[in-house]
Parts: C-alpha cells; sequence; structure tokens
C-alpha cells in the first residue's frame, strides 16, 4: 500500500485526553517519536494503541519489539487485559521480535516485507534507542547490519561520528515506512536532564510528530506526565497531560491541561 497522505484524517491513540489534545488523533501516515525514560510507560502506550486500532476499528497493526520477546510482550499486555494471541488469530495484529544483536538479517528489508505481506494501519517500532545502536543498512555492503563502528571505518576513509551515521540509519528506516499508509510510533530512551529529546539526538528532527512522557516521583508517591512537543499537519495542546498507569492501560487524571 504505497502512501497517499489524507492531511485531514486522523488516526486516534486510544487515550481519550491524548486524542482531544491532538484534535481527533495522530494525522494520518505521520511517523510519532515516543520519547520516555523508564517507567513512563512507553511500551503501555504502544500496545494501547494498536489494540485500540484492532478491537474498535478493526485496523491490522504491527509491532515490531527489538528488547522483549514474543511471549514477554504477550505477558505485558494480558495485564491489561488484552489477548494479543486472539488479535493474531484474527489477523489484526502481528508481534515480530527481533533480536538485533544475533539475527544477522537486514531489518530494513525485514520490516519490508512484513509491511508488504500484512498492510498494516498502524506500525510501532519499539525500540527505535536498540535499533539504530545496533545496526546500519549499506546498499553498498551486500545488504548486512553492521555497528557504528565498522561503518565508519568502512563507509569513508574520514571518520564519521556517531550522530552522523544514526542519521543516516534513521533516514533508511523512515523512507521504508513511508512507502506504507501507516501511522507510526517509534520508541526512544530519553536520558534524565538531556538536552534533546531521544537517545540518538536526532530522531525528533526527522519524524513528524514528538510526545515525551516523564515520571516524577515525589516522596512515596509518583506522578507521570506527558507533552506534544510537536506534529505535523494539526494544531495540538502546548501544556502537560497529567496521566496514570492503570489496569486498563494509560488514561490521563484529568480534562484539564496543565501548563
Amino acid at each position: 500500500m504505497l502512501l497517499g497522505k489524507d492531511k485531514n484524517a486522523k488516526v486516534p491513540t486510544g487515550i481519550e485526553g491524548l486524542d482531544k489534545a491532538l484534535e481527533g488523533g495522530i494525522p494520518e501516515s505521520n511517523i510519532v517519536l515516543l520519547s520516555g525514560g523508564c517507567g513512563t510507560g512507553k511500551s503501555t502506550f504502544c500496545l494501547q494503541y494498536l489494540v485500540n486500532g484492532a478491537i474498535k476499528h478493526k485496523e491490522k497493526g504491527l509491532y515490531i519489539t527489538t528488547e522483549q520477546n514474543k511471549e514477554e510482550i504477550y505477558k505485558a499486555a494480558a495485564q491489561f487485559g488484552w489477548n494479543l494471541g486472539d488479535l493474531e488469530k484474527k489477523k489484526l495484529l502481528k508481534v515480530a521480535y527481533f533480536d538485533v544483536v544475533t539475527d544477522g538479517v537486514d531489518y530494513l528489508e525485514k520490516i519490508y516485507e512484513l509491511g508488504s505481506e500484512m498492510a498494516p494501519k498502524r506500525i510501532v517500532l519499539d525500540s527505535l534507542t536498540t535499533f539504530t545502536d545496533s545496526m546500519l543498512v549499506s546498499e553498498d555492503m551486500d545488504k548486512k547490519p553492521y555497528t557504528f563502528a565498522n561503518v565508519a571505518s568502512s563507509i569513508s576513509p574520514v571518520p564519521k561520528s556517531e550522530r552522523i551515521i544514526a542519521k543516516s540509519t534513521l533516514y533508511h528506516l523512515l523512507k521504508k515506512l513511508k512507502l506504507f499508509k501507516s501511522t507510526v510510533l517509534m520508541t526512544t530512551e530519553l536520558p534524565e536532564k538531556s538536552n534533546y529529546l531521544s537517545a540518538d539526538q536526532v530522531s525528533e528532527f526527522i519524524c513528524d510528530g514528538v510526545f515525551t512522557l516523564e515520571y516524577l516521583p515525589v516522596g512515596k508517591s509518583v506522578f507521570r506526565n506527558m507533552r506534544i512537543r510537536k506534529m505535523r499537519y494539526t494544531d495540538h495542546e502546548k501544556g502537560s497531560l497529567n496521566y496514570e498507569i492503570t489496569k486498563n492501560g494509560i488514561q490521563i487524571k484529568s480534562k484539564e491541561i496543565t501548563l
């Protein structure tokens, strides 16, 4: 399914308060970065996004995981009452685990094959951090994954910085993803006190949108908030949304948006 973006179409996330803040959802075919530290609920957000699409809208979803295997993803979803196995049987969801350390495959081509076969409306890549840290596909290197160090020494006699190589990797990835009319979420780790919005320090500039998730421990209590830092093709709220992770997934705590 080749790209044919309707800039007026929206894809709801399934998180009511967030969809309201986005005036209906994520613009169709946008590629959005979900950035946050440990405990912010990035994977829960992604699962909720796919499950909502499958159950409420009968939209196919592809979950690409590079950190947790399929069984772990199933277990994580089950605690919220989401039966991923049932959705897979109905051909509404596919969970694909890429072991970027030992698989030794061309991940960009594998993503393209999965997308071509399934034609998903929604795609999740969890996590982009692992992906960019582990490989770069170069057309003149027999389509094999390479580490940053190997690529830097092999492509050019002039050493390239890790940031430049990460940017090249991301452009290759986004080029593949944009071949499909899919609305994509990609997670990235957000280091504490970072001046950037991603671990690679590049993806926030390339993606169409950025959500940031924060975990704020205060004494024995925990507060979480998210912010829409960027979203092309739609207006959106600029303040923070307080949220919590409940037995039903992520929920916005109030309808009010705090500054």
